[in-house]
Parts: C-alpha cells; sequence; structure tokens
C-alpha cells in the first residue's frame, strides 16, 4: 500500500483519501479560448478535482521535416506548424483560464513538453505539473521539473520497465505521482495492462499510483480505482466528433459526471479489508441464523 501522500492545492492525494479526478483538456479546445472554459465549466459540473491542458514551444516540439508539409485543418489549408501554433495557448488565453478557474475553484495544471514550456506555465503557479509518456526520458525535462520543488506527475505509456525504473530514481520522490498508461488514441481495451497499476504499487509502496486513460468508455477506469489508482485522468471533450487527434479518446461531460459519480460509489464500497459485522446486518442474524 501507498504510504505517502501528495498535497496537489488543497486536496492530499494518496491511498486512504478520494480519488482525485483530472479532466484532461489538452488541445481539446482547439485554439479557442471559449471553448476551453466550457470544458472547464463541464469538468466542474461533472465533479471533477482538477483539469489539466499541454503547453508546447512548437518550434521545439515539432520535427522540422514536419513544419512545411501542408494538412487540412478547421481553419484551411496550412503547414504544421502553423496549425501546432493555431492550437496553442499563450499569456492572454492562460490568464484568462487562470482566472476563471480561479473564480470558480477548479485546478488547473500543464502537461510541458519542453522547459521553454515549464518556464512559461510557471508564471501561473501551478500547484502541480505533468510529464507526458513521450517525455520520460527527456532527462533535461525531469531535471527542470525537479528542480522547481513541486509535485510531478509522470506518465509511463510508451515505455518500458527500465525506462521507467530510470526516470523514477532520477526524480524526487516526495513529490512524485506516477500514472499507468498505454499511448494508443483511442487503446484497445487488451492493451490497457490495469494490473500494472498493482505492480507499479508494489514495486514503489511509498509513491502514490494512478492511472491515465485513453480507452473509449468507462468501465476501464472504474476498474483502475477498484486496482487501486488513487488518482485518474481521463480526457474531457464537449462534443467527441469535433476536430482534433485527442477527441476519440475523449469522454463527453455526461459520460464524465458518471465516470466521477460512479467512482465515488466505488471508494465507498471498497471499504478496508477488515472482516466485520455491520449494524444493518444485525436483525438478519437474529431473522435468518439458527446456530450462533
Amino acid at each position: 500500500m501507498s504510504k505517502r501522500e501528495i498535497k496537489v492545492g488543497n486536496r492530499l492525494v494518496g491511498d486512504g483519501h478520494s480519488v482525485f479526478i483530472i479532466g484532461e483538456i489538452g488541445i481539446n479546445h482547439n485554439g479557442d479560448v471559449e471553448i476551453a472554459k466550457k470544458i472547464i465549466a463541464g469538468a466542474k459540473h461533472a465533479g471533477c478535482d482538477a483539469v489539466k491542458f499541454q503547453k508546447r514551444t512548437p518550434e521545439i516540439c515539432t520535427p522540422k521535416d514536419q513544419w512545411n508539409v501542408e494538412r487540412e485543418t478547421p481553419w484551411g489549408r496550412m503547414t504544421y506548424i502553423e496549425y501546432r501554433h493555431k492550437v496553442e495557448f499563450g499569456d492572454k488565453e492562460y490568464g484568462e483560464i487562470d482566472k476563471y478557474c480561479k473564480e470558480i475553484g477548479m485546478i488547473w495544471f500543464a502537461s510541458c513538453w519542453d522547459e521553454s514550456s515549464v518556464d512559461f506555465i510557471e508564471h501561473f503557479n501551478p500547484p502541480l505539473y505533468k510529464t507526458a509518456s513521450a517525455s520520460l526520458t527527456d532527462f533535461s525535462l525531469l531535471d527542470k521539473l525537479n528542480k522547481l520543488s513541486k509535485p510531478v506527475m509522470v506518465s509511463t505509456g510508451m515505455s518500458k520497465m527500465e525506462e521507467i525504473e530510470k526516470a523514477i530514481s532520477f526524480m524526487d520522490k516526495n513529490n512524485l505521482m506516477i500514472a499507468h498508461a498505454t499511448s494508443s488514441y483511442p487503446c484497445k481495451n487488451e492493451e490497457l495492462n490495469l494490473k500494472m497499476i498493482e505492480t507499479l504499487k508494489q514495486k514503489y509502496s511509498e509513491i502514490p499510483i494512478g492511472y491515465s486513460g485513453h480507452e473509449v468508455g468507462l468501465a476501464p477506469t472504474w476498474a483502475a480505482v477498484a486496482l487501486g489508482a488513487c488518482f485518474v485522468e481521463r480526457h474531457i471533450t464537449l462534443d467527441r466528433a469535433m476536430w482534433g487527434t485527442d477527441q476519440a479518446a475523449s469522454v463527453e461531460v455526461g459520460g464524465m459526471e458518471r465516470l466521477v459519480g460512479n467512482i465515488r460509489d466505488i471508494e465507498k464500497s471498497l471499504g478496508d479489508g477488515i472482516k466485520k459485522v455491520y449494524e444493518s446486518e444485525l436483525v438478519q442474524i437474529k431473522k435468518l441464523r439458527r446456530v450462533k
């Protein structure tokens, strides 16, 4: 069992605490801050504890041989580097997001894909950072985050166990959360490998272990909670038919409300593993048990 707890904003994350539920907005806003605010409002309504964005410096994170490759977008045909800039928020947009989240009492943070993005997001003083699965082997970025002395959630998709072990040994264990993930969008159920949650909990008993899901449907995320995930993250959107590569692996607001509500029911039903006779059973003992 995980002994450590991490404080994120006004929430404690770890075994023995309510599951920390994150609505991953990512770039599902398609560069429109009003859409972003509607998704944040939807996540709040659904009962999420936090929302997460993704922040990239396009010139750093986009391979140079793809910069001038043209593609069709909702805004017309443009180069890939132009598209990457189109869906990135800047100071103005994140300022609005920060203000809005404070107004409605929602924690927000981001996956930063490069060191310049960390510097940018740090201006807003988020209580948490996440490293994307693609960044698990980027030790320069991991070092940058380590030096902030803030909680960091590392995602473990597309990684071998040796790569996970190397990254975890490098990070500050006092500020670490580990998310099991499979980086397919959407992910087939047979590739989710949810029992890795138990494997990680046994191997890293001092670190909170959670789940970042990219499947279609809700049942695997509920199973992840039953297996011991103390935080979960699912992509959230207004409409899965919207433009964007992550939309198909996302959950609409109504689905997120079901996801959260059933997670809370699962939490209550798991109990503490110690057998006891409940007061509600006493009448049944009296009525049905012939030999005591």
